[in-house]
């Protein structure tokens, strides 16, 4: 609710109020020059045809008027004296002492509007009292022309008192105009507004009671639209706040199954490593699997843990050299033995580039631990491309292979935590993780390729270093 002085016209209604009074005035304005020009113009026709009855009247007879009969005459026209041109002769009619020397003459016979508009400026914007001369055309043909001399004090009074006239009835008619508009608006317009505003407020207060999602109702057909979309968004913001509660949910008890389930296989791992020295073969040969298998149930709890907790820490930037840690990636990953498969490294030797070492081959090590699980359970073997390069702006590594692509359901949801999983079985853990951790340099992980034909991601890391980025070692 608007409050304080002028909060009214602060407001849709206000402004609108405001632009309605003002557009009319204008338009009145606009109406109302023309009109005093045109009054003005008529008023001295009408002079003009008084005088020539006065003059036709005395034409008509032979005989000399009184003095007392000629003035009364011209004081009924409003004029001082009558010329008439009859027949190329001109002849003065009737005449008075003409108080002040005639101060302009005006032809209305060739006046345009823009001459009417100007001419009446000038008898409002001069309050003297002054002797003009009117020249214009007889009515009826009674000759040649006709003119006077009259005084524009009159004929200022006249059009002022028009003016003033017209004037009140502009305003009545734009405060009527303004008041049928505004409530024209208030109920097409700013009544669906308010219902739209208040239905938001409503939902920003409980935004998981589908309750309050906006039924859409507006004839408006944009106002309809506005609701309709808002309608889908609340839908949609529902439902992820649900589905973003299931998942706290869910999160904070599988991290505390992680965690009893982390301190029950590290005491496994413990016998396991104690039967690796066993001396029976047969236990010899089960016990690296087993322990395999721990160490990767282990694992799995531990980045849970950490992903559930976001204890990543920001990222320690320096400048390194990419060749070596990309050759102890892949012998990590077994790249370098006589695995089915292989790795082809592109990277030249004296590469460099600034990040964090340590989350760097995090990263590195998950696409490319992807990739040879990926091609190692098609039984075939395969290439796992590793490569980088540079420009003014940033540092690009990409990493390929040669396998069977990803589903078209793990490439809806890549990079999102126990949905996006590469391989059948995995939780999408560690892309969610290493798009987090390329994120925290500023960078941007991407799927820049899935097919028959093999996967390739692609890894930006911006050469410019942000105020707020960590310092670098």
């Amino acid at each position: 609710m608007q409050s304080g002085r002028g909060g009214f016209f602060k407001t849709l209604s206000g402004r609108f109020l405001l632009l309605t009074v003002a557009f009319v005035m204008l338009a009145e304005v606009l109406i109302l020059v023309p009109s005093i020009a045109r009054f003005r113009a008529d008023y001295l026709l009408l002079r003009l045809e008084k005088a020539q009855i006065a003059s036709l009247a005395l034409l008509t007879t032979d005989e000399v008027i009184a003095p007392e009969l000629e003035a009364e005459l011209l004081v009924n026209a409003g004029v001082f004296n009558v010329v008439l041109r009859r027949d190329e002769v001109r002849q003065l009619v009737l005449s008075s002492p003409i108080p002040a020397a005639v101060s302009g003459t005006y032809d209305l016979r060739a006046s345009g509007p823009i001459d009417l508009i100007r001419d009446a400026a000038e008898v409002l914007g001069d309050p003297v009292n002054r002797v003009i001369r009117v020249i214009g055309n007889p009515v009826q043909q009674a000759g040649l022309l006709i003119e006077v001399t009259m005084e524009t004090g009159p004929l200022r009074a006249a059009m002022i008192d028009y003016g003033l006239r017209i004037l009140v009835l502009s305003v009545l008619i734009s405060a009527v105009t303004a008041v049928l508009l505004f409530i024209a608006v208030q109920r097409m317009i700013v009544t669906p507004i308010r219902r739209v505003v208040r239905h938001m407020q409503a939902y920003a207060e409980a935004p998981e009671d589908a309750r309050r999602v906006i039924a859409p109702t507006s004839p408006v057909v944009e106002l309809r639209a506005a609701e309709d979309a808002l309608e889908s968004m609340q839908k949609q913001l529902t439902g992820a706040l649900r589905q973003k509660e299931r998942l706290a949910q869910l999160g904070g008890a599988v991290a505390k199954i992680s965690h009893d389930l982390r301190n029950i296989l590290t005491t496994a791992q413990l016998f396991a490593d104690r039967i690796e020295g066993s001396a029976d073969p047969m236990v010899a040969r089960a016990a690296p699997k087993l322990v395999g298998s721990i160490s990767r149930a282990v694992n799995l709890c531990e980045s849970t843990l950490a992903f559930g907790k976001a204890e990543e820490p920001p990222p320690r930037l320096e400048r390194l050299a990419l060749r070596p840690l990309v050759d102890e990636v892949a012998e990590a990953e077994g790249l370098f033995g006589e695995s089915a498969v292989t790795a082809l490294i592109d990277v030249p030797p004296a590469f460099t580039l600034r990040a964090d070492r340590e989350q760097l081959f995090r990263v590195l090590s998950n696409l490319v631990r992807n990739a040879r699980q990926a091609m190692e359970a098609t039984g075939k073997g395969g290439t796992v491309e590793i490569g980088a390069a540079e420009d003014d702006q940033s540092w690009r590594l990409w990493v390929g292979d040669t396998g069977p692509g990803l589903p078209a359901k793990a490439r809806e949801h890549l990079f999102a935590a126990f949905q996006g999983g590469a391989r059948k079985g995995g939780t999408g853990l560690g892309l969610a993780i290493a798009a987090e951790l390329v994120r925290g340099h500023g960078g941007r992980l991407e799927l820049l390729r899935s097919d028959e034909e093999g996967t390739e991601f692609v890894i930006s890391l911006p050469k410019s270093v942000s105020e707020t980025s960590s310092p670098i070692a």
